[in-house]
């Protein structure tokens, strides 16, 4: 008993070097607790990442303004079409017995180009030769009687009743007889047309009709362009018909052949009203000497020269450099101290396929944000990049 009295006390004598060693220098639970704070915290921020200056400057595309070259005007889409242009379709009805040239083929002046059915015509046109005929026959003796009543009429042995019916019969057989023969002269008409005839040299430019089908007269069978000139038709906005004059120039550039020489042509003709949807004029600008890798259904830029309203050299900017700020067009100007933004209102005198031009707001020499407008914002500071420059193609909407 004395023993197990003593253990508790040797217990108590092994513990206490154990707590003064603590307080000299093993840390407590207070300090313990900081520390592992401290750790926690300089774990966390060893893990996140470095954060970003709000001002470094943002990268752009940038673009200087510039005029456009003198006696330069619009630019428009179109597309090439002949001068004259039309349905072909059969003068008669009938059934389409078959077709000899289809879509894109070239042909000449008189070459048939489908046919009817001839059983129609042909039956019209016997039945005309056979009332020809009747009435014939019927003048024929109408007139031996009249000729017999003039001389019993001498000899008075007809009345003058009598003369006087014969003469009218006479004259009703020979006019039913005229008539016969134009109805003769029409079937025979007819009869021609049953071949599609081409009017000229030209080219097929639709195929309107199958082989089989019912036409009614002057249904379309082919569409047909007529060879030599050509024309391209352009829709010119309201902004941009107030000086626009036929017979002022213009160059065409095909799409087709980027690389070769502009083609000279001649504005020829200016709708007098809008078209009821697009609102815009129909122009025909008529090439000066197309040559045979001009075919219709290309399309071509048409470049417009300047008009006499042109006055000071209008600047050209980039399509994508134009914004609106509300309802005014803008641009943003990049300062050339500061490379800040300023936000700087503009009037566009008429607008490219891919450009516009500009005739107040704007000075040769400016720096303007040609990509990206909607990304920066005003009195921000931007790193500017030259935008890449285009070589001259054509305009396209």
């Amino acid at each position: 008993m004395a023993a197990e009295k003593t253990r508790p006390a040797a217990t108590t004598e092994r513990r206490a070097p154990a707590c003064a060693g603590s307080r000299a220098g093993l840390p407590t639970r207070a300090t313990g607790g900081a520390l592992g704070t401290l750790c926690l915290a300089l774990a966390l921020g060893a893990c996140s990442k470095a954060p970003v200056a709000s001002d470094a400057p943002q990268p752009v595309l940038a673009v200087t303004v510039a005029p456009a070259a003198a006696g330069e005007g619009q630019a428009y889409s179109g597309e090439v079409h002949a001068r004259f242009e039309t349905p072909l379709g059969f003068r008669s009805a009938g059934q389409l017995k078959s077709r000899r040239v289809h879509l894109g083929d070239t042909v000449r002046q008189g070459a048939i180009l489908a046919e009817l059915d001839p059983k129609d015509a042909r039956a019209q046109l016997e039945l005309a030769q056979a009332a020809v005929r009747a009435a014939r026959e019927r003048a024929t003796l109408a007139g031996q009687t009249a000729q017999r009543n003039e001389a019993q009429a001498r000899a008075d042995l007809i009345s003058q009743a009598d003369l006087e019916q014969s003469r009218a019969n006479l004259a009703v057989s020979e006019a039913e007889l005229g008539q016969a023969e134009q109805q003769l002269a029409l079937a025979q008409n007819q009869s021609g047309y049953a071949s599609l005839v081409a009017p000229g040299d030209g080219v097929i430019t639709a195929e309107l009709a199958e082989a089989g089908s019912v036409l009614t007269a002057g249904q379309g069978v082919f569409g047909f362009a007529y060879g030599g000139e050509r024309d391209v038709f352009i829709d010119v906005p309201e902004n941009g018909i107030a000086d626009l004059q036929v017979g002022r120039p213009a160059s065409v550039v095909l799409w087709s052949l980027p690389d070769h020489a502009p083609l000279a042509a001649r504005v020829r003709e200016v709708a007098q009203a809008a078209d009821v949807q697009s609102r815009t004029f129909r122009v025909k600008v008529a090439l000066d000497h197309p040559g045979p890798e001009v075919r219709l259904g290309m399309t071509a830029s048409v470049r417009l020269a300047a008009g006499e309203r042109a006055g000071a050299p209008r600047l050209r900017i980039p399509a994508s450099a134009l914004f609106h700020a509300g309802s005014a067009p803008a641009v943003w100007l990049i300062g050339a101290a500061d490379h800040k933004l300023l936000l700087r209102p503009v009037t566009v005198s008429g607008y490219g396929a891919d450009e516009v031009f500009i005739e107040d707001g704007l000075a040769a020499g400016d720096q303007i944000v040609a990509q990206g407008v909607h990304t920066v914002a005003a009195g921000q500071t931007v790193a500017p990049t030259p935008a890449p420059v285009r070589a001259a193609a054509p305009a396209r909407p």
